[in-house]
């Protein structure tokens, strides 16, 4: 490998952005913070599940998340609650949800009103 392929591999993010530009971004972000995950009350975008929410120009939404732990028992659930919630935003024309454990969840991921609300601050 060369020393740019190498660099480029080095500079590349573990997260791929979100299309916060996009007019609904804002609408999804709010219907992310509706679902929770039930043994800790805080919703999964401000746990930090949410990795990316891309939306292209047609309205068509993919979110990339991950749960606290391989084991979460709502695993097989999670993804459809994410997908109905987005789903129902005027507006949204599909909605594919992926879950990733790539970045590991870590709890320095959540945001400030988390870590309050769990005590953690």
């Amino acid at each position: 490998m060369t020393a740019e392929s190498t660099d480029r591999l080095e500079g590349t993010p573990l997260i791929r952005p979100s299309s916060t530009d996009h007019p609904l971004y804002e609408d999804v972000v709010a219907a992310c913070r509706t679902v929770y995950d039930p043994e800790i009350p805080v919703n999964i975008y401000d746990l930090g599940l949410v990795y990316t929410i891309e939306i292209s120009p047609e309205a068509e939404v993919r979110i990339v998340m991950s749960l606290t732990a391989p084991g979460c028992p709502v695993a097989g659930e999670m993804p459809g609650w994410v997908a109905d919630a987005v789903g129902a935003v005027p507006g949204v024309k599909t909605v594919d949800v992926e879950i990733t454990w790539d970045p590991p969840w870590g709890m320095d991921m959540m945001s400030d009103e988390a870590r309050l609300e769990l005590g953690f601050m």
